[in-house]
């Protein structure tokens, strides 16, 4: 009896259960069917318009002189006079600096005195030589008539080369001299320091300043830097991802945080033919005009290069542009039936309002620019409060049988 009435119990359990599996399944069969009716989405739209867009990178770098080098001694001695200071513009060929001169205008002083008397070696020598030649042809004249000997004439044939040789040596001696004289004047020049520099009109700029006005200077030691200013030269580091990008000649927009409403225009100077391994950056020089000196080396600038522009191109909002599956596209509104449609779209320049969009080429109308995330191809749509003012507000504008 208690058998039969637990095999009752469960048999009337696996009924309950199935007929509560089938109510389940009917219910959730009802749902389904429910949710696959679409409610319309709510969407803002804006026209499908041309306009000039432009394909720009922003990169950030430093400022940095044309050219600098450092003005030193040729010699050792004490500065006597620094004749400019940090800030000053410095033409070419303008006296710098000025150093103890007295030993070296000694040494000119020395070096005259020992020239005057090598002349003196010379002349005496000269008048020597002419007496040595007179001499032997005296001999040689007596040697021709049988008076003066054999021995004779060879005597004085060795005088007179011994003078001659002696007179060259007084020769080279004046050289020698005369070149020590040259040496001891460019030595006493360099102690008055001008500034020179080969390529370039533009005046340069004193940087910095190494010493004072009564140091001990030793050959090649710094006493100022000087900069050119006028052009400038900017400096950014890009990766491989723009470095193809990047031409000589190609426009730049610099300006610095330091005055917003400053800008200047550079062209691209120089390229580096290679990526530095540590940072996989190359290096970019951008060379511009600062005749006002507003810019100064060692500024943090923003730098904007131009890659190209595209004008009457097909733009859209960039928020439109959505992918649905492995394609990217837009909604287009179509007002009158109240559906969006999906239009795959290849793009062409993107900015971080507009994208460009290249194919299909003769696309226009309404793009939905907000709830686009929410559609798919064929949804119905409502306008929201804005776009269907914006929409009654053409119509009202139309002209009669004028195309709405």
């Amino acid at each position: 009896m208690e058998k039969r009435k637990t095999i009752l119990i469960a048999v009337t359990v696996v009924i309950v259960g199935l007929i509560g599996w089938q109510v389940v399944r009917k219910i959730t069969a009802q749902g389904s069917g429910l949710e696959r009716i679409a409610a319309p989405v709510a969407v803002e739209i804006e026209p499908v318009r041309k306009a000039t867009i432009r394909d720009t990178a922003n990169f950030t770098g430093t400022l940095a002189p044309k050219s600098q080098f450092m003005v030193a001694p040729k010699i050792a001695g004490r500065l006597e006079k620094l004749m400019v200071d940090i800030g000053d513009k410095i033409s070419r060929t303008q006296l710098l600096a000025v150093l103890d001169d007295e030993e070296y205008s000694q040494q000119v002083r020395q070096a005259e005195a020992d020239l005057q008397v090598a002349k003196a070696n010379l002349e005496e020598s000269r008048s020597s030589l002419d007496v040595a030649k007179r001499e032997l042809e005296r001999v040689e004249e007596l040697h021709k008539k049988g008076i003066s000997a054999d021995s004779e004439l060879d005597a004085s044939r060795g005088m007179s080369a011994t003078q001659e040789a002696r007179y060259k040596v007084a020769q080279a001696q004046v050289a020698n001299r005369e070149a020590a004289l040259e040496t001891a004047k460019v030595r006493l020049s360099y102690t008055k320091i001008n500034a020179s520099w080969e390529e370039g009109t533009n005046p340069r700029v004193v940087g910095e300043r190494f010493v004072h006005e009564g140091t001990m200077l030793t050959p090649n030691a710094p006493i100022l830097s000087l900069l050119e200013i006028n052009p400038l030269l900017a400096i950014i580091h890009i990766t491989d991802k723009d470095y193809f990008r990047v031409k000589p000649g190609q426009s730049a927009l610099i300006s610095s945080d330091a005055f917003l409403d400053k800008t200047a225009i550079g062209k691209i100077a120089r390229i580096a033919p290679m990526l530095k391994e540590t940072s996989r950056e190359a290096r970019i020089e951008i060379e511009f005009a600062n005749p006002e000196g507003l810019f100064k080396p060692g500024m943090f600038i923003n730098v904007q290069i131009e890659f190209a522009t595209h004008e009457e191109a097909t733009v859209v909002p960039v928020s439109c542009v959505v992918k649905r599956g492995d394609q990217q596209g837009i909604f287009l509104a179509d007002t009158e039936n109240k559906v969006a449609q999906f239009i795959p779209v290849k793009l062409g320049i993107s900015t971080n309002e507009l994208a460009e969009i290249i194919e299909p080429s003769t696309i226009a109308g309404q793009v939905v620019t907000m709830g686009q995330h929410l559609l798919a191809d064929g949804s119905p749509i409502v306008l929201s409060e804005t776009s269907a003012f914006q929409d009654s507000e053409k119509v009202e504008k139309a002209k009669p049988g004028e195309k709405r």
